[in-house]
């Protein structure tokens, strides 16, 4: 019985993920929201600019800063535009060169626009979406991965199929726990609090450029495979070697962000320490 109850209480603290990646709370229903709290889910929820600002936000294309040209996102921040070249930002709309930092709030500037406090919002509403939008495009691509693209690459490279699922649903769920970090950013980072602010920023950045470099790992080379004309087997090796190391560094990334934020929303709580577990 106790482990039982042991069981439940785990479940319902981490949610439960269904084959398709989707997941939900176990206490309140809404969808995995870890690391952030009940509560602080359905605050964001019921704000009332909440579903307007969302759906501007989450489109998939938009125009190239450089030459203008429509530009579609692949569901990562590092966007190249296939007319001009021009790298930039889909975020920031920033070039590449010398890019960092944009996943960073900077409302405690001294211009009235950094302390308005709708300014702010949208700095959080604006991220959340996208990487909303970006777990959602991860999935679809999983689903076709999995039914076509993944069996060709297992015949030709003689590698189980197992170990490519993983990445994959790795980089759904890392998705989902970055987009609510923003809704953690929104409603427990207080202007005043700088330290506070650095260092979830410092955390919730590394964890993000790790998931860029696994996503474009699996998104462009890992893919790349797949149209190989000739037998691909001894370079793969090579690669596999370098995805497995990918991944084991975001996980790690990942896990330290889930950590330190889920111990500041629940500071009264066991000390236990929440992992990402198997689900990662």
């Amino acid at each position: 019985m106790g482990v039982n109850r042991n069981y439940e209480r785990q479940a319902r603290e981490e949610g439960f993920t269904c084959l398709c990646s989707c997941g939900f709370c176990g206490n309140c229903g809404e969808e995995a929201h870890r690391p952030v709290d009940c509560e602080t889910v359905s605050k964001w929820i019921l704000k009332k600019e909440f579903m307007h600002m969302s759906r501007m936000y989450m489109g998939i294309t938009m125009a190239c800063p450089h030459c203008h040209q429509d530009v579609k996102n692949h569901g990562r921040n590092h966007t190249s535009c296939s007319v001009c070249k021009y790298q930039f930002c889909w975020i920031c709309h920033c070039s590449l060169e010398g890019h960092k930092d944009c996943h960073k709030y900077k409302g405690c500037g001294e211009t009235g626009r950094a302390r308005d406090p709708i300014h702010r919002y949208m700095h959080y509403v604006e991220r959340w979406a996208r990487n909303h939008s970006w777990r959602l495009m991860a999935m679809e691509d999983l689903e076709k991965w999995r039914s076509v693209q993944l069996k060709k690459l297992s015949v030709k490279t003689g590698t189980q199929r197992h170990g490519f699922r993983l990445v994959d649903t790795h980089i759904v769920e890392c998705r989902r726990v970055l987009k609510w970090t923003y809704a953690y950013g929104y409603y427990h980072l207080p202007e005043q609090g700088r330290t506070k602010r650095q260092f979830f920023e410092h955390l919730q950045g590394e964890a993000e450029v790790a998931l860029e470099r696994l996503h474009r790992c699996a998104d462009q080379e890992l893919k790349s495979f797949v149209n190989e004309a000739e037998d691909p087997s001894k370079s793969f090796n090579d690669f596999r070697r370098k995805l497995i190391g990918l991944t084991k560094v975001t996980k790690t990334y990942f896990e330290n962000l889930v950590e330190v934020l889920e111990y500041e929303c629940k500071p009264k709580a066991s000390s236990e320490k929440q992992r990402l577990g198997t689900r990662l």
